[in-house]
């Protein structure tokens, strides 16, 4: 097929591209590229862009022209729409047989009218930034006037259209005029001062409604919403800062991630997309942290690149059942522009570059992501799912940043190949619950209490790295220390207490004593508890008033302080509540099915497996301001499982897991009939007993010679906590009697503290020592230390990539030098410094059965390596030593070599990326010289010269044990490493 041919076919295809963006900026740049390349003249320019005429009908009158120009104009047009189309409008067109080269032609025209148009896309993008300088520079030479500045002028035009009309008025008024413009181009390059840099100031009209919304997103952002009956907190005298990682391992980053970094180049996986996604568990501190950037932009004090920032919260865009356009959506769910919407609205197809938008809570959306319906008109109405989705992929609005957050369950490979980059956010650090519990006590002396409180129980400890968990242990202070040794030790204790602090603060200190305060409130409890519920099982979090009449929930239940009204509810009038928090939902939900004489026997059995739940009777039709309203829509929800519903679903059954432990069910005694009690009970034993069998049944064979290994996925964690917050050590010894693997693998499960008190509460009835990978998850010194009671079942234990620092070793060291099972250790990509190098030279001392460790890529210098060389002097077991990516130098290759001469177990060396240099090769060829096991040396990425490889090569000569050593990227000549590989190499 001929390109003309190929233009002609996809016609309808090209003008769907070129226009319905609704901006006419695509359609100018490629008359820019074909008029620079002589392909358009002057006239044909002229009869394309007649003012005042629909878009549509200049392109139409652009594909005719270009059509009867022939072969090569049809070529170079494809070529250029190629160039200008951003990748998703561009993914349904065939370019084979276009020109592919585009390049401007060289500065050697006979007049400056003429360099106007063959340079005339460089000029444009040149000129758009600086257009206030070169109107002066043309006033000043007496070739423009006052009237002429205007017309460039109009606020009409975004900065390329007025840069175009400026290029097209300068022609008209000759040579001389021409010459100007390119003289101050090139003077502004000359001497150094950016094009970009002269202040831009945006249309009128924009200006108002930027300040009108940074007004209103002020207002919205200064006390913390995130946690309901907060608003009296300010955002500035609570916000404690998260911490941040990437989810992609970058060379580029140094240090700690900020909030600018989200938004930032840092990390970028995908240049192409726009949007950003911030990934972190239910009470993570996600909303928290999207408020602070809101409140940072209202103020001027960040992400000060965008003009305009639009909010929406996933939960409050369930409610709304309307088809939106992209412009009610914008106008409608955040600020409402005075006058000249339309404007302001093309003012942002525009500039998208100008414009960002958030989306919180991506996982409590009703429907999970998909890229199956593409929209790219901004004015076509669709459901807000599927706008929401077009926005995110890029097929709408393509260059508006958006950043998003959910929970990591909710992602999916097709919602993260349309990411700019991911990420994650893991809670507190220890300094950020020492920060934040301070800031929520204005008495330093409680703060103290508190604080001192979580140091002597670390499993409470490990729960405050939750944002939400710190809040309510703090909320609840006085609770906290005046509960003694019965201290909370899990999830369900922590929200068992906070529901205690809220009911009795709402009565009279002498009307409940003892236990007898759940009794007291039952009513209340089960009128909310249906709710929450009810909406689990719809996936819905914002409840009408008709909604909690049908609960029978009370003014007086209202009260408690549980729900909140829901703001900015646009679709009603009337008052909407929700929980103060997800899993406060979540928490009532567990309450009734505990409690509730009114729900199925089959309910807990079905809870425990979410795939089912449609079929439970959980679904509601009650709440009709939360479900679709066509008998499609609800048969569509009824065969797909939303983002949200899964995740929820899991929580509440943690919850059910902990209500019914031992340890809670004196509360339950006048609240629920004991042998209803002790059913529900066999129940979850029975579902939790289910579920780890069937992740014991999907462990292959081993292949014959290696060990049997169980990958385990984020459910079996999930059982893992389920059992943990029963705190009963029968079910845990009972699910561990019938695990029986060599190596559990548990790397990417999102591990943090609070997982891993859950896991060495249960592995540490395991009958046989493993080896434990916790490689890449958020272990951090809090989590080692909640591992310290499965240690002694711990033959080897990975912990690369988890945020480990000298401390957490310190406290590891000391309880592993007491195992005798521990042998191996690999800490790669940890916080790890010379400190801890002298509790790794006493294990050496200490344990003559260790085996293996793995120090790779930490911050070790040679004054660590002398440290450790003094313990491996007197270590006669270890057969793997790994430090690479660290900065011993040749000080430390040598007191390690020095140490290691004799050494009868050592297999395997890597000091990879150390700064070796000869000297410490020299050392180092005492080794293979004297070495009797020794089979690999590895040191790539050194600056070992000639020297030290002769040194090698002769050690090599006396050992035939050794195997390898590798000694790529080294200062030697190409023509030394040919001669390096070859005497090396032989036998």
């Amino acid at each position: 097929m001929s390109v003309q041919e190929l233009v002609l076919r996809q016609r309808t295809e090209i003008l769907n591209a070129l226009c319905s963006s609704g901006s006419a900026e695509l359609l100018e740049q490629v008359l820019d590229i074909l008029l620079a390349q002589g392909e358009l003249i002057w006239e044909d320019y002229q009869n394309i862009q007649v003012p005042g005429r629909a878009l549509y009908t200049n392109a139409r009158q652009l594909l005719d022209l270009i059509y009867t120009k022939g072969l090569e104009t049809c070529g170079l047009f494809l070529a250029a729409l190629k160039q200008v189309l951003p990748k998703v409008h561009g993914d349904g067109l065939t370019f084979s047989g276009c020109c592919s080269n585009l390049e401007e032609k060289e500065e050697y025209h006979s007049t400056s009218t003429q360099t106007l148009l063959t340079q005339r896309p460089s000029l444009v993008s040149k000129l758009q930034c600086c257009i206030d300088g070169a109107l002066k520079a043309l006033v000043i030479s007496g070739h423009f006037t006052s009237a002429d500045c205007d017309e460039v002028r109009l606020p009409i035009h975004t900065p390329s259209q007025q840069a175009r009309r400026l290029l097209d008025h300068v022609r008209s008024k000759g040579e001389s005029a021409a010459k100007v413009v390119l003289q101050y181009i090139h003077q502004k390059q000359e001497s150094g001062s950016p094009l970009n840099q002269e202040k831009w100031t945006p249309p009128k009209e924009v200006f108002k409604y930027q300040k009108k919304l940074s007004s209103s997103v002020s207002a919205q952002s200064c006390f913390l919403s995130t946690y309901g009956g907060t608003s009296h907190m300010s955002l500035d005298d609570i916000y404690t800062k998260g911490e941040l990682e990437l989810a992609h391992n970058c060379v580029d980053v140094h240090g700690p991630l900020g909030l600018e970094d989200i938004l930032g180049t840092v990390g970028t996986v995908n240049e192409e997309a726009d949007t950003v996604l911030v990934s972190g568990d239910a009470g993570g501190g996600k909303s928290t942290l999207l408020q602070r950037l809101h409140l940072l932009w209202a103020r001027g004090s960040a992400l000060q690149d965008f003009l305009l920032l639009f909010p929406f919260s996933c939960r409050r865009l369930n409610s709304e059942t309307r088809e939106l356009s992209v412009q009610e959506l914008l106008f409608q769910h955040c600020c409402w522009p005075d006058r000249e919407q339309e404007e302001i609205f093309q003012f942002i197809l525009d500039h998208p570059h100008l414009i960002l938008f958030t989306f919180d809570g991506l996982d409590e959306l009703k429907q999970s992501f998909s890229d199956e319906h593409r929209l790219c008109c901004p004015t076509q109405r669709a459901p807000v799912h599927i706008l929401l989705f077009n926005l995110i992929q890029g097929s709408l609005l393509k260059g508006v940043r958006k950043v998003v957050t959910s929970r990591p369950e909710a992602v999916g490979p097709v919602l993260k190949k349309h990411l700019r980059k991911e990420v994650l956010l893991k809670g507190f650090s220890p300094s950020g619950i020492d920060c934040f519990v301070r800031k929520h006590h204005s008495d330093p002396t409680v703060a103290a209490k508190v604080l001192e409180s979580l140091q002597t129980n670390t499993a409470l400890l490990g729960l405050c790295h939750s944002p939400v968990l710190c809040w309510i242990v703090s909320q609840c202070h006085k609770e906290l220390l005046g509960c003694g040794e019965g201290s909370p030790q899990t999830i369900t204790d922590v929200y068992l207490m906070i529901l205690q602090h809220f009911l009795q603060h709402q009565t009279s200190p002498k009307s409940t004593t003892g236990l007898d305060w759940l009794q007291e409130h039952l009513k209340t409890v089960l009128h909310l508890g249906k709710l929450a519920f009810e909406g689990i099982g719809a996936t819905c979090y914002i409840f009408s008033g008709p909604d909690l009449e049908t609960c029978g929930v009370t003014e007086k239940d209202i009260c408690m302080g549980f729900l909140i009204q829901s703001k900015d509810m646009s679709s009603t009038h009337s008052k909407c509540y929700e929980f103060l928090h997800v899993t406060m939902q979540c928490f009532f939900a567990a309450l009734y099915i505990v409690l509730s004489n009114n729900t199925d026997r089959s309910t807990i059995p079905r809870l425990f497996e979410p795939r089912n739940m449609r079929e439970t009777g959980l679904s509601s039709t009650c709440f009709m301001a939360c479900m679709p309203s066509t008998d499609k829509q609800e048969r569509a929800l009824e065969g797909e499982a939303t983002a949200a519903e899964t995740p929820n679903l899991q929580i509440t059954a943690t919850f059910v897991s902990g209500l019914l432990s031992q340890r809670h069910r004196s509360l339950w005694l006048h609240c629920c009939p004991t042998a209803v009690m002790e059913k529900r009970v066999r129940q979850v034993s029975r579902c939790l007993s289910k579920g780890m069998q069937k992740h014991f049944k999907s462990i292959p064979q081993p292949v014959e010679g290696e060990k049997k290994s169980m990958h385990a996925m984020p459910g079996f964690v999930w059982l893992i906590k389920c059992i943990y917050e029963m705190q009963e050590s029968r079910i845990a010894k009972c699910a561990m009697s019938k695990l029986e693997v060599d190596h559990l693998k548990l790397t990417y499960c999102n591990i943090g503290p609070v997982e891993c008190t859950a896991l060495a509460y249960v592995l540490q009835h395991l009958r046989n020592p493993v080896g434990l990978q916790l490689d890449n998850n958020s272990v951090g010194d809090v989590g080692v230390e909640q591992l310290l009671p499965c240690m002694h079942i711990c033959n080897s234990l990975y912990l690369r990539n988890n945020n480990i620092t000298d401390e957490g070793i310190r406290k590891l060291l000391a309880k592993g030098i007491q195992c005798d099972n521990f042998r191996k250790i690999a800490l790669f990509n940890n916080k790890l410094t010379d400190a801890c190098t002298q509790h790794f030279c006493h294990l050496l001392k200490t344990k003559q059965n260790f085996l293996s460790l793995r120090l790779g890529n930490n911050n070790i210098t040679e004054e660590g390596a002398k440290q450790l060389a003094e313990g491996l002097k007197f270590n006669h077991s270890l057969q793997y030593l790994g430090l690479w990516g660290n900065k011993i130098g040749d000080a430390g290759t040598e007191a390690l070599a020095s140490a290691l001469e004799s050494s009868k177990s050592l297999v395997w060396l890597s000091l990879v990326g150390n700064g070796v240099g000869s000297a410490g090769a020299c050392a180092l060829a005492n080794i293979i010289k004297n070495s009797t096991s020794l089979e690999e040396l590895w040191l790539t990425d050194n600056c070992i010269t000639r020297t030290g490889v002769e040194c090698l090569i002769q050690a090599l000569e006396h050992n035939t044990h050794v195997i390898s050593v590798w000694l790529r990227n080294n200062d030697l000549s190409l023509e030394e490493t040919r001669i390096t590989d070859h005497r090396s190499s032989l036998p």
